[in-house]
């Protein structure tokens, strides 16, 4: 029997053998690149739509009024809160108060100043009453001799010094009417009231805490129209020329293509924008400018919250 060559026979082998382990390792260690299934149902435009060629937009539920942001007149620290998220509120009604304690005790100083004030003017016309009847008693004398000359002009003069001192004391009593006025209306700028009736969306401060007046944080509050809500659509500015402008749009909510809401157009805003709302999605551009428009959801529609994502579909022109 022939011995086998080391170098001829073996080693080959034992190459082979190692190149076929490489590969297998290489194959195996690579990253699962099959696309998996999604997991949720993307938003599909009802058939008829499709059909038509619908242009399609995303956009976000907003109040009708537009969010509107709270803050306080005044920096302090907040007294009390008197609303909670949801509730309802009429105009004017109060939502926080900031701590007053030092306006209120300047109202009641300026009350003081404007009591002491108009007493003044009570004593002054008192006094021109008193030196009027004195110049009309000296005035009236028939016998020259019994009172000079001198004193009528005395008496004259009295009246005249006493309507002086009752103007200067009028002028007393408004200025301290007009510093007991300004100071109410500091002490009212310590309560924040509604400007309108809304619902309040959301509390970003709580008893204690201090409130500024300037920033993005002196925003205490968020409040907004819901009946109805409304959405801002945006629509690629190259869709525009095919846009049946004013037409109703059917909405979904993001991730419920199954529920879809006929809304309202209420109007296109002039400003073309960068687009704002985004899917997150990997092939959505964000470079693109878009036209928004307004529509109305149906009143009674609860689906639908504030800063939620929607999917809606326009018709085209010329379509049904």
């Amino acid at each position: 029997m022939k011995r086998l060559s080391f170098s001829r026979t073996i080693l080959p082998g034992i190459a082979l053998a190692c190149l076929v382990g490489s590969v297998a390792y290489i194959a195996l260690s690579q990253p699962d690149t099959s696309i998996a299934a999604p997991g949720k149902t993307p938003a599909k435009a009802p058939e008829a739509q499709r059909q038509s060629g619908s242009i399609v937009g995303t956009g976000i539920v907003e109040p009708s009024s537009e969010t509107v942001d709270i803050a306080a007149h005044v920096p302090g620290v907040v007294a009390q809160v008197l609303v909670a998220p949801g509730d309802a509120v009429a105009a004017g009604q109060p939502l926080l108060e900031i701590d007053s304690r030092l306006a209120r005790a300047a109202v009641d100083e300026a009350s003081a100043a404007a009591q002491t004030a108009r007493q003044s003017v009570a004593a002054a016309q008192t006094a021109v009453r008193v030196a009027q009847n004195q110049f009309a008693l000296y005035q009236g004398v028939e016998d020259g001799r019994a009172v000079s000359q001198q004193e009528v002009i005395t008496r004259r003069d009295a009246v005249a010094n006493a309507r002086a001192q009752l103007a200067v004391a009028s002028a007393q009593a408004q200025q301290a009417a007009a510093r007991l006025a300004q100071a109410r209306v500091d002490l009212s700028r310590h309560m924040v009231r509604a400007p309108a009736a809304m619902t309040v969306l959301q509390v970003d401060t709580r008893a204690g805490e201090y409130a500024g007046t300037q920033g993005a944080a002196s925003v205490l509050m968020k409040l907004g129209a819901t009946r109805p809500l409304h959405v801002r659509l945006d629509i690629d500015e190259n869709q525009i020329e095919r846009l049946a402008m004013g037409s109703a749009a059917v909405i979904s909510p993001r991730g419920a293509a199954q529920r879809q809401v006929t809304a309202r157009f209420v109007r296109a805003e002039p400003l073309i924008v960068p687009k704002a709302s985004l899917t997150n999605s990997a092939t959505e551009r964000v470079d693109v400018r878009v036209l928004q428009l307004i529509f109305a959801l149906p009143e009674g529609e609860g689906s639908f919250f504030v800063g939620q994502q929607v999917d809606g579909f326009v018709p085209a022109k010329g379509k049904p």
